[in-house]
């Protein structure tokens, strides 16, 4: 079962090579730790990646036949669909607890040392020869590829001190190691390949083939055991950079991710991400989330309208839109919601229909239009937003009797909502409307989802759907208020 990022168990007790001999221990390489380790989640059916949503069927197993080949993997895919997230979750099938030669740089082995200073300890020592432990958390490194970044942050270079401390420059200690040799024995990642430098991707050839590294002039073979992963965009794969022709074919797998292809999965991304207290159930203290309600018919409008963005001609299709624009409209209604009840003092903050207009602004530097469309990106966006909403309205409250809430305008009434109008103060002027209890039901609000919040959200939206399918009228106010009437 897989443990939660904060659980570990004990560190075992083994201290020195003698100890790790009596408790039997197996010296694994790090792919055979990852493959042994994933078959026996895909035997018992265990989470293999938790936390992974919309991949099952389609990337997850490309990636673990890759896994399980051993291979080395770069994933393909477009800002935003969790190339990363699900890079890191890689380490989750490392063993919880490795042991490594106390002190070294590079986490050698106690059964196999490479590097010098540790080879030279286990010649002295023996069985002696002190032992740490890592976790598996602790196994796992990562760089983000820039411009500027040099074979000496990635495999290593001489280091000017140790010079300086009187050793002489062909030693082999003087070396300073990089990130690269600092993950031996873990997982490796390097984000947006493409934008390394090609001379500087040539570093990482006998890291993929050779599995060692050479630093400047020196006369040195340090075998590393490691997994390397690398994530690229397909635009930057093929435009703005690329990855050099033998680098790409010492990677053994090239995998495709892609967003949520199901409205269920895009559901399932923003409940899990956004950073909120879900249904009141989670204070969010200690945490950084949002102290707000945000119910099910609003998550899938705003799932839908990420959606109609996605698919939208006016939007740049190559550059994507990213999982963060669903998650960041979330929370952005959500904190409309709060605001409004430290404005009005409202007790406990429920996401409404008149919260979303406010993510339109927030939203529109998360996405590339066309050339076509500039100055009208808020336009477009506002466009596609009352679209999710009436999608939204038809598939739950379409073919429901709302005749009692029409009856409200039958004599020309007129009902104003605001993003500052309280819920109590929605619910007075609506009045009393018979099978409300039912249109909160459709809408997915169960028990413990009867507050006047609530109860205000879902007649919101029933108004809002009922103006979108042109069965009331709708005036907008100075505010950022509307009046609804016949």
């Amino acid at each position: 079962m897989h443990e939660s990022p904060t659980s570990r168990s004990e560190t075992p007790q083994a201290r020195t090579l003698r100890d790790l001999r009596k408790i039997g221990h197996i010296h694994r390489t790090v792919k055979a730790e990852i493959r042994e380790n994933l078959l026996d989640r895909l035997r018992g059916g265990t989470p293999r990646f938790p936390g992974i949503v919309g991949f099952d069927e389609t990337v997850l197993p490309h990636l673990e036949r890759a896994l399980l080949a051993g291979h080395d993997l770069v994933l393909l895919g477009e800002r935003g669909q969790g190339k990363t997230r699900l890079i890191r979750t890689i380490t989750g099938l490392l063993d919880e607890w490795t042991p490594v030669v106390e002190g070294c740089e590079i986490n050698d082995h106690p059964y196999a040392p490479a590097c010098v200073r540790c080879r030279r300890l286990a010649a002295e020592l023996g069985d002696d020869l002190p032992v740490a432990w890592r976790h598996r958390e602790d196994r796992y490194g990562e760089k983000l590829a820039t411009p500027d970044t040099s074979v000496g942050d990635l495999i290593g270079d001489v280091d000017p001190i140790k010079i300086a401390e009187g050793r002489t420059l062909g030693d082999p200690e003087t070396v300073h190691y990089g990130l690269v040799p600092r993950t031996n024995r873990g997982v490796f990642s390097v984000n947006e390949l493409p934008d390394l430098a090609e001379r500087i991707q040539v570093s990482l050839l006998n890291v993929l083939e050779e599995r060692d590294v050479q630093v400047r002039g020196y006369s040195l073979r340090l075998p590393l055991d490691l997994l390397l992963i690398a994530s690229a965009n397909p635009e930057d794969y093929t435009n703005r950079g690329r990855i050099i022709t033998p680098l790409k074919d010492r990677f053994g797998a090239e995998i495709r991710t892609h967003y949520p292809l199901t409205l269920d999965d895009e559901l399932g991304l923003i409940r899990q991400e956004a950073e909120l207290s879900w249904g009141g159930r989670d204070s969010g203290a200690g945490t950084g989330a949002l102290s707000a309600d945000l119910p099910e018919h609003i998550i899938e409008i705003i799932a839908r309208f990420t959606r109609l963005v996605r698919e939208s001609t006016a939007v740049d299709s190559r550059s994507g839109v990213s999982a963060r624009f669903a998650i960041a409209a979330a929370e952005t209604a959500a904190a409309s919601a709060v605001r409004r009840a430290a404005i009005t003092g409202e007790e406990r903050p429920v996401t409404r229909v008149c919260d979303l207009p406010s993510m339109v602004p927030t939203l529109r530097g998360k996405v590339e239009f066309e050339v076509s469309e500039e100055g009208r990106e808020v336009e477009v966006l506002a466009h596609l937003l009352r679209r999710a909403v009436a999608e939204t309205f038809r598939g739950t409250l379409g073919g429901m009797d709302l005749s009692p809430l029409l009856d409200k305008f039958s004599e020309g009434a007129r009902i104003e909502s605001g993003e500052l109008t309280t819920a109590a103060e929605l619910l007075h002027r609506i009045g009393q409307v018979n099978g409300l209890s039912k249109i909160m039901s459709a809408v997915g609000m169960g028990e413990g989802e009867e507050s006047p919040g609530h109860a205000a959200a879902a007649l919101e939206f029933a108004l809002e759907g009922l103006y979108l399918l042109r069965r009331l009228s709708k005036d907008e106010v100075d505010g950022g208020g509307a009046v609804y009437r016949t």
